[in-house]
This record gives structure tokens, C-alpha cells and sequence, in this order.
């Protein structure tokens, strides 16, 4: 158990994102004293946190040189599952904890996945629009349609990474009556390798955290081994592909689309490559969430702190 003198301080840095003021903090306030900042300024960081005792950050990077100044701090709590902005081998070099969600937006994030797809193979927005613009009224025909539809079923679909949204994909998928191939870190009996995955699948999803190893994964090489008729979709890391060579596919005709609801640098500038890329759906990071969503994240940070305050720290990533 941890004993301090004092109630247990508690700040988040970046509380807007998941909580824009349509839900409660309370969960997390009734273990000490809460301070809740919309946004944490890499400027703004000592100041704020040189009280606190417990951390709570989304995306807020906390670095080496922070945990070499921090001391006092007793645990970080991440408001996601995703950990990439917290130098965990310098917290861990302190002993302090970081401890992440694993599980609170899986089936939101799976949902996020087939609405891109979706959207790339039947199209239903931009129909939507051309029906609000009068092509409809207009048509000679009882119905119309651009592009080619495309039936998921029958489709291969490809998960790279099969921890709990790669497993839930997949059972979407095969509801849609799609045929599954699977690759992973601990090679199984059900998976194969990367370059299978790519070259026989129908739609790539990724499902990988972002690490050394996997940055850049998808890169020239790997996107050029995808079927020119095959689709790409992210809802995990936007490190995980080269969007530069990503684009450069798209443009030439390499793939049929991509859905992305993640980019390297959220948000991204007005020039970047992907936003003017033919068939690629740009989403803003958005598939976690739905208000339930983040009132399970607020719940389950609240269920962090407390462990680690009973001196059993539980989702320990570090």
C-alpha cells in the first residue's frame, strides 16, 4: 500500500479529449485531490505535475528527462491503450508504474473498422451526397450508382495483430461471411506470416501497437506486396505505415483505398500527402469515441489508481 502524508494528488493533463464536459470525473476524484487540465503545453508540464502523486495523461508526452525530475511521482495512468507518448523504460528505471486501458474500446474500435471499410466498398456517403444534390431526382433509372459496389463475403481478410480488436474484427468479419487470415507477434497454429497476410488478403487491417519495431511497418515494400484490388485500414497507430509511400500507392492506382482513422501527426498539417489521396476515407481519430466508450475509460483509470494506491498495481505496461 502506499502511504503518503498527505491525500493522494491527482492531475490529468489532457482531459478534453476524453471528457469534453459531457461526463463525470468522479470515479477518479474520490481517491484524492483531482486537478483536470484540457491541454498540458510541453512548457506548462513541471509546474503542473510537481505535486502530483499520480499522473494521468493521454497523449501528453512524458519523456526521459521528466521522470529524471520526478521523484515523488507514484504511478502514471494512460487514458488509452496505446502507450507511445510515455518513455516507459525511463519510468520504469524510477520504478514508477504506467499503467494503461486494455480493453475499454475494443468493440467500439472493431465497429470504426467495417464503418471505414464500408464506406470504401459500398460508398454510402458520397451516394447520400449526390442524392442530396439532385442526382437522383435527375436520373433517367429507378436507381443509380458510382464506382463499383463490392460484397464483403467471400473476401479475405487480413488482421495483423490479433490481441482483443484483432479478435473482434474477426468476428465481424466472419459475420459479414469474409475468410480470415491472421499474423502475430507469438506465432500460433491459426496465424501466418506478414508477408502472407499481404499478399493474399482482400482487406488489410492493422491491429499492432506502435513500437521501434513495428514503426513504419507498412512501408514501400510490404504496401507493394497488397493485391492492386486490395483495401488498407488503420484504427491503431498512424506510425505503423509510410504515408508518404501510402500515398504515392494510392495515387497510382497500387490499392483500391484505405481507411485511416489514425495519421502520424493528429492533427495533421492541411498539405499532408494522404488528405488529397484518391480513394483514401481520413477519419479523426475518432473510433474510441462514443460516450460509452469513455465513461468505461474514466471507470477502468479509476480502477487503476486504486490498485496501485492498495500497492497492487494492475494493466502495468512497464
Amino acid at each position: 500500500m502506499i502511504t503518503l502524508s498527505h491525500p493522494p494528488r491527482l492531475v490529468v493533463l489532457d482531459g478534453r479529449t476524453t471528457n469534453p464536459g459531457d461526463l463525470l470525473w468522479e470515479p477518479i476524484a474520490q481517491y484524492g485531490d483531482l486537478t483536470v487540465y484540457d491541454t498540458t503545453e510541453p512548457s506548462q508540464l513541471i509546474e503542473r505535475t510537481k505535486n502530483a502523486d499520480i499522473i494521468i495523461t493521454n497523449s501528453t508526452k512524458l519523456n526521459a528527462d521528466f521522470f529524471a525530475i520526478a521523484p515523488a511521482l507514484q504511478g502514471v495512468m494512460v487514458l488509452s491503450t496505446g502507450f507511445n507518448a510515455v518513455d516507459t523504460v525511463a519510468a520504469r528505471s524510477r520504478n514508477i508504474p504506467v499503467c494503461n486501458v486494455s480493453s475499454y474500446s475494443t468493440d467500439a474500435v472493431a465497429q470504426g473498422v467495417f464503418a471505414l471499410l464500408l464506406e470504401l466498398t459500398n460508398q454510402t456517403g458520397h451516394h447520400a451526397a449526390a442524392v442530396r444534390s439532385g442526382r437522383w431526382s435527375g436520373s433517367s433509372d429507378f436507381c443509380f450508382w458510382d464506382g463499383n459496389l463490392i460484397d464483403l463475403a467471400g473476401l479475405t481478410l487480413g488482421i495483423v495483430g490479433f490481441g482483443r480488436i484483432g479478435r473482434a474484427v474477426a468476428r465481424i468479419g466472419q459475420a459479414f461471411g469474409m475468410n480470415l487470415l491472421i499474423t502475430q507477434r507469438q506465432p500460433s497454429p491459426d496465424s501466418v506470416d506478414l508477408a502472407t497476410v499481404l499478399v493474399q488478403s482482400d482487406v488489410v487491417s492493422l491491429h499492432c501497437p506502435l513500437s521501434p519495431d513495428t514503426r513504419g511497418l507498412m512501408d514501400a515494400a510490404r504496401l507493394a506486396q497488397m493485391k492492386r484490388t486490395a483495401y488498407l485500414i488503420n484504427t491503431a497507430r498512424g506510425g505503423l505505415i509510410d504515408e508518404i509511400a501510402l500515398a504515392h500507392v494510392l495515387h497510382n492506382g497500387g490499392l483500391a483505398g484505405a481507411g485511416l482513422d489514425v495519421l502520424s501527426q493528429e492533427p495533421p498539417p492541411l498539405d499532408h500527402p494522404l488528405l488529397t489521396a484518391p480513394n483514401c476515407i481520413v477519419t479523426p481519430h475518432l473510433s474510441w469515441a462514443s460516450r460509452q466508450t469513455r465513461q468505461r475509460l474514466i471507470a477502468q483509470v479509476a480502477e487503476n489508481i486504486a490498485a496501485l494506491l492498495a500497492g497492487q498495481p494492475q494493466n502495468v505496461v512497464n
